[in-house]
């Protein structure tokens, strides 16, 4: 019996992990309710680096679930509300003369900050969208010929919802592939929103957050992502994330399949969902678990998929249906 315990015991110790995850979602159920699965995916991108794009109708809960995250975790929290007029300068900062050095000086703009939530993120023009490209892959901006680094960490939560089409710009595919998830939100179950009339009852929103404890601050964060980057992934478990990303490159109801980028995503996110469910190796269940919100919105379903009414989702599963599960 203690050779078994020996055999199935974690190599890596992830108490700090389950720990802090706990934490976060003991304060944040305060106020969100019925999105168990959103906040476990928010945290998985958060631990693996990512950025996530979070989509859902209007008043889901998609900006105040990133407001509270910069709540509850102890590091800085920016927001940028795009607009159609919105420019590249009023998101990255722009050089401004100074009459004294009879020099330009950069005024930094909001970007710089550990979290930055980005609301309603396709209101905003192509060419604001391509400013975020450089910001979003490297960590880093350029203005006027010198290289700004961002802190770290450094994420971006976009938000957008799906309904309203007036005033929107579609992302460009190069954007949408440096987002690690695509999250939807959806309605609450009857249960949940009866709690949550409850709990606002008499309570204000605010007088709720005022409540909220900061748990999770940078120091602990790097190491949590030390500890997530040490999770075993065996070859076969690779092979079948790749054998995944391949089929989407060769399907017939796709017109465009999955990046190469979205194999590293697919990683480092199985990894991650590995360390949240206690265990420090990936098993197949975890990568098909991940698979859905790290490809939904890299692929491009042909114009006869369309036509069927099919979705994103249901062209996947049954694309996943099709390779074979390692053993």
């Amino acid at each position: 019996m203690e050779n078994e315990e020996e055999i199935f015991k974690n190599r890596i110790d992830l108490d700090l992990v389950t720990k802090a995850v706990s934490d976060i979602k003991r304060e944040l159920n305060q106020i969100v309710f019925g999105q168990d699965e959103v906040i476990d995916l928010i945290l998985i991108g958060i631990l693996s680096d990512g950025h996530i794009l979070i989509e859902g109708v209007p008043g889901v809960a998609k900006t105040m679930m990133s407001k509270l995250l910069g709540k509850v975790l102890d590091i800085s929290f920016k927001r940028i509300q795009f607009t159609p007029d919105l420019m590249p300068s009023d998101v990255l900062g722009t050089s401004v003369f100074n009459p004294k050095t009879l020099d330009f000086e950069y005024k930094r703009g909001p970007v710089f900050g550990n979290i930055v939530l980005i609301d309603e993120i396709n209101r905003a023009p192509a060419k604001t969208q391509a400013a975020l490209f450089e910001l979003m892959e490297e960590r880093q901006i350029t203005i006027d010929g010198n290289t700004y680094l961002m802190d770290t960490p450094f994420i971006v939560l976009g938000t957008q919802n799906p309904i309203e089409q007036e005033g929107t710009y579609r992302l460009p595919e190069a954007q949408l592939d440096r987002f690690l998830f695509k999250v939807n939100i959806g309605y609450p179950s009857a249960d949940d929103e009866v709690l949550m009339l409850k709990r606002f009852n008499y309570e204000t929103y605010n007088d709720v957050v005022e409540n909220l404890q900061p748990v999770l601050s940078v120091r602990l964060l790097k190491e949590l992502r030390q500890i997530v980057r040490q999770v075993v992934i065996e070859d076969n478990i690779l092979k079948y994330i790749t054998m995944l990303i391949q089929a989407t490159r060769n399907y017939k109801l796709l017109e465009l399949g999955a990046s190469p980028r979205a194999s590293i995503a697919l990683m480092l996110a199985s990894k991650a969902k590995a360390a949240l469910s206690g265990r420090d190796f990936v098993t197949p269940d975890d990568v098909k678990s991940m698979a859905k919100p790290t490809l939904r919105h890299r692929i491009i379903l042909t114009p006869e998929a369309e036509m069927e009414g099919v979705n994103e989702d249901e062209v996947l599963d049954n694309l996943f249906s099709k390779v074979e599960i390692p053993r």
